[in-house]
């Protein structure tokens, strides 16, 4: 069965039961439930456990993330492997809970969600258009200008990964802020219902590259836009300050999610 079709098919897990039935989910969750990174090494046994004790947003952001992952496994090519697109996904979901937790910490909607999948369009274009795909992503990769992946994959198919994991994201009956922060992630001034959401996965994006590279220099990543920065209340020093919680929580939690 492909990707798409296993997507179609398959429901999140939504209580502890459902998730306690699937083993392999609830080995992975405890594995980082337990892990030094969320400070309670040894303590968790059990789903029910953890979703008292980290509570149930923090027990969903990541049955949605392990899920996504397991959903997409196999898929990729000769210039992007699972292992590198999970990567800077999951660093992306790290920076935007560091930049949505400096301003609002009981929040409906989870930003690490909304940053863990901002990409999930290009993994359906890997798997449903492997060879237009593979042209939009060498045409980023060679061009002098620096054009973002999603420009050339508009010149080259009529539409980019936003709108492919737009498409994708309805098909899973994600909220609608969730639908828009992966839609509009790399053109934050389109938001409509959620600018300030989007705008945080916007500067996420940008933060995570930087983790990625190891850089503080805001020209080795994508181009942030300045009414985003704004909106989010972030400030270059901020940023960076980012960038390098990203890192630390990455290089412990990252091991645990991708971990077979």
């Amino acid at each position: 069965m492909g990707a798409w079709s296993r997507i179609r098919r398959r429901r999140r897990p939504t209580s502890a039961r459902e998730i306690s039935r699937d083993a392999a989910l609830t080995a992975r969750l405890l594995r980082i439930a337990n892990s030094p990174a969320l400070g309670y090494h040894g303590k968790i046994a059990t789903i029910s456990r953890a979703i008292t004790v980290l509570g149930v947003r923090q027990v969903r952001d990541l049955t949605v993330g392990l899920t996504a992952i397991r959903t997409f496994d196999g898929i990729g090519n000769e210039l992007v492997t699972m292992e590198s697109f999970w990567r800077h996904s999951f660093l992306c979901a790290v920076a935007a809970g560091q930049i949505a937790a400096r301003r609002d910490r009981n929040r409906d909607d989870s930003p690490f969600v909304a940053g863990l999948l901002h990409d999930i369009g290009q993994l359906v274009l890997f798997n449903r258009a492997p060879v237009p795909a593979r042209q939009a992503l060498l045409m980023s990769v060679d061009s002098a200008d620096d054009i973002g992946l999603f420009l050339c994959e508009r010149e080259i198919m009529g539409f980019d990964h936003g709108a492919v994991g737009l498409a994708l994201a309805q098909k899973w009956g994600l909220p609608r802020s969730l639908q828009e922060c992966i839609e509009f992630h790399h053109e934050p001034g389109r938001a409509q219902e959620y600018p300030l959401e989007v705008a945080t996965v916007h500067i996420a994006n940008s933060a995570a590259v930087l983790a990625e590279i190891g850089s503080s220099e805001l020209t080795d990543a994508p181009a942030i836009s300045d009414a985003a920065m704004s909106a989010a209340g972030i400030d270059a020093a901020g940023l960076l300050e980012i960038v390098l919680q990203t890192q630390k929580l990455g290089a412990q939690l990252l091991p645990l999610l991708i971990a077979a």
